[in-house]
């Protein structure tokens, strides 16, 4: 009876990573778009429609196992699946997060900017890591401005090492250079113009009335709570970590400083803006889960992550 209960306790189900906790994360996944996509479903979808749908849940998929090797492959977390479950939660939270293509697209390349930052402790391979983290956060700024914030915690990163190489310094302006180029020549055959595709001058926005809606209160209010009480306990542990990965621990709090900054200034704050706080997020408080030591405390926090977005869709 006791084995049987440990198995149906949240935290024990997804301590180990296994196939199924990515088919239920795939499927909590799967939810926060259908349910964000309600009213298309009643006018009906065309194929076009339908076929760029599936591509953006491609996109998120995509993002969340991307989510994952970032965690796993630099010791973020103890192999376990507590990031990918919260970030698919975290979407279920703010389905509008699925809304904006252009978001969605740009969070994913700057993970795969934040994969090249956090795998700067192996210090292999440092000046071509450097030009493809810059080189993707450049793209993903393309499809969202804002998200070229994300540029600071290349520096920030170099800063924290402390890295004296002077080429080191010059490698990332060298792979924003490089995607402005080659965005100015696509620009001029597509549009004979050298500057119509950037997205410039951004927009600035501080206006948070979209969030007065109880729904948004209290997705907000449970993230940051949840997101602040567990940073302190990141904080701390990032002490007892190996000298070599202690780096990448910090770069994940930047990234999350960062997401932050980038909601405050959306210019429209619809929700999508959210998307990009969520992974560092995710890691964060999966880093906390892992070392509760009381199991039951350790239980009720996880299940109030789990239930409470299935209650806010009543709201």
């Amino acid at each position: 009876m006791a084995k049987i209960q440990k198995q149906l306790m949240i935290t024990s189900f997804f301590n180990k990573s296994k196939p199924t906790n990515f088919i239920i994360v795939f499927v909590v996944t799967l939810l926060a778009f259908v349910l964000a996509r309600k009213s298309l479903f009643v006018e009906g979808l065309s194929f076009e429609v339908l076929m760029k749908q599936l591509v953006l849940v491609f996109v998120a998929l995509v993002s969340i196992l991307l989510l994952n090797f970032i965690a796993s492959k630099n010791s973020l977390t103890n192999k376990s699946n507590y990031e990918v479950l919260l970030f698919s939660l975290f979407l279920l939270y703010i389905t509008e997060t699925t809304n904006n293509a252009n978001i969605l697209v740009s969070n994913f390349f700057v993970l795969l900017g934040l994969r090249r930052i956090i795998s700067l402790h192996s210090q292999k391979d440092i000046k071509k890591k450097l030009f493809d983290a810059a080189f993707w956060i450049g793209v993903a700024s393309l499809f969202y401005f804002w998200s070229i914030l994300f540029f600071i915690l290349i520096i920030v990163t170099l800063m924290l090492y402390p890295d004296k190489n002077l080429r080191h310094w010059i490698v990332p302006f060298l792979g924003i250079l490089t995607v402005f180029v080659i965005s100015c020549a696509v620009s001029l055959v597509v549009y004979n113009n050298y500057f119509e595709i950037f997205n410039y001058p951004p927009g600035v926005s501080y206006d948070f009335s979209n969030y007065n809606a109880l729904r948004y209160l209290v997705a907000i209010t449970v993230l940051l709570s949840f997101g602040i009480w567990s940073s302190f306990f990141y904080l701390q542990n990032i002490r007892k970590q190996k000298k070599r990965y202690r780096v990448s621990f910090k770069s994940v709090i930047v990234a999350a400083l960062i997401g932050f900054i980038i909601l405050v200034l959306a210019p429209d704050k619809d929700g999508g803006e959210f998307i990009f706080l969520f992974a560092p997020l995710s890691i964060i408080i999966a880093n906390y889960i892992e070392i509760i030591q009381d199991k039951w405390f350790k239980e009720l926090f996880l299940s109030v992550l789990v239930v409470l977005p299935f209650i806010l869709l009543l709201l």
